[in-house]
């Protein structure tokens, strides 16, 4: 089964790479949750070290694929270095937010 969305054939290396380094950070991504989610639940010490070893793993899986991004897409390299490591706020068009909790 492929996870492309167009014909494989249409596409080209690089494309594909995108396409696995994305879907490696959802997986990734979603791993995190789990185990944060069972590492907050759990009431067994031994197995929360475990869980959050696990977490902590993906983690760095998922700041290693964002730095091929990175490295590998000027667009991905501009926003990063936009949003990242700096002080600014996180939305810096706070006149297009969507939604906004009531006060």
């Amino acid at each position: 089964m492929s996870n492309y969305y167009e014909q494989e054939d249409q596409l080209d290396e690089m494309t594909k790479e995108m396409a696995r380094i994305l879907d490696c950070l959802k997986l990734d991504i979603d791993s995190v949750d789990l185990y944060n989610q069972s590492l907050c639940a759990s009431k067994n010490d031994d197995l929360k070290v475990i869980m959050s070893c696990n977490r902590d793993e993906k983690i760095r899986h998922i700041c290693m694929s964002l730095e091929w991004l990175r490295r590998n897409s000027k667009t991905w390299e501009n926003e990063l270095k936009n949003y990242l490591f700096t002080k600014d706020p996180i939305s810096k068009d706070g006149e297009n937010v969507c939604w906004r909790p009531k006060k």
